[in-house]
């Protein structure tokens, strides 16, 4: 638009020296070149107005075009701000069983139920869900903070991503979603895997809302002093309160690391506190989502308990 607002300047400067350079050699001239000088004047002042009118034509088309296109960006960036996407095919979900099988980075398509969420943040979040038959992690998952909100325990949500790994974890990525309004729910039990811990069987469980029974909380570390403490701020005692909290468990004689994570359990969650009370040699009871690094058990523990 304003490259055409430049050309008509441009016309119009044209015409007022054309009309100066007419006035100039009609000085001396007779009525006949009178009469030319006020055809001229009056050609210029129609040149004038065409051009205006042709201006004025420009702006606004220019002005609605531009308005038109600011729509419709808006209207894009409205659908780009949520992870909802409408149309995900619902004849190409597959069940737990094929995504086990599914090599990594193939794309998938699943059904699953919301369990837990961490903190949303930049437009995602990352969540813990389930079906009756098994688990998925999905990683920074697209979503507005509305739809985040929505995203209650059992909330039923369709899933289209990439099955992918990291440090062990087995996650889906690069996701999209749709929530699935057939008014079916699902929230899991904690399955006791408490025999299956130091066993390959035990990362079949993967993801999955778990519990361990009848542990012994051993020292985590030490502190400032040299004494032996139930837990660290961060796994190398370098964090502070508000941090995750890391803490040693043991049964037969192993030991296993546990972790409050803490955008999902932050500290003003009863687990939280929880954690922070424990002595070295209590007896403890835990559920939680069985989450993987390493190629170690690391569960994320939602709750705990004086053993029963």
């Amino acid at each position: 638009m304003k490259n055409r607002k430049r050309f008509a300047a441009l016309f119009l400067t044209a015409a007022l020296v054309a009309a100066c350079a007419g006035c100039g050699d009609k000085a001396g001239s007779d009525e006949s070149g009178s009469v030319s000088t006020e055809e001229s004047v009056s050609s210029e002042e129609s040149s004038q107005e065409s051009s205006e009118s042709s201006e004025e034509s420009t702006e606004e088309g220019g002005e609605s075009s531009e308005e038109s296109s600011q729509e419709g960006d808006q209207a894009s960036d409205a659908g780009s701000e949520g992870g909802e996407t409408a149309g995900i095919d619902a004849a190409a979900v597959i069940s737990y069983e094929e995504y086990a099988a599914a090599a990594l980075d193939t794309e998938v398509v699943v059904e699953t139920y919301v369990q837990a969420k961490q903190a949303w943040w930049e437009n995602k979040a990352t969540l813990y869900t389930q079906d009756q038959d098994g688990a998925y992690f999905v990683y920074e998952l697209p979503c507005t903070e509305e739809e985040y909100a929505k995203m209650t325990p059992g909330t039923k949500i369709r899933v289209k991503g990439f099955k992918a790994e990291w440090s062990g974890e087995v996650e889906i990525m690069d996701a999209a979603f749709e929530f699935v309004e057939d008014g079916d729910t699902f929230i899991a039990e904690a399955q006791d895997v408490t025999a299956s811990l130091g066993k390959d069987e035990l990362k079949d469980y993967q993801n999955r809302f778990v519990s361990f029974k009848g542990m012994t909380v051993e020292a985590a570390g030490q502190d400032a002093d040299g004494n032996e403490v139930a837990f660290l701020y961060n796994w190398d005692g370098s964090g502070e309160d508000g941090n995750d909290l890391y803490f040693n468990v043991s049964l037969d004689g192993q030991t296993y690391t546990f972790t409050v994570e803490s955008y999902l359990c932050d500290n003003t969650t009863d687990v939280y506190a929880a954690v922070k009370n424990l002595q070295i040699g209590d007896k403890i009871d835990m559920e939680g989502f069985l989450y993987w690094y390493e190629d170690n058990a690391n569960p994320h523990i939602t709750s705990v308990k004086a053993a029963e």
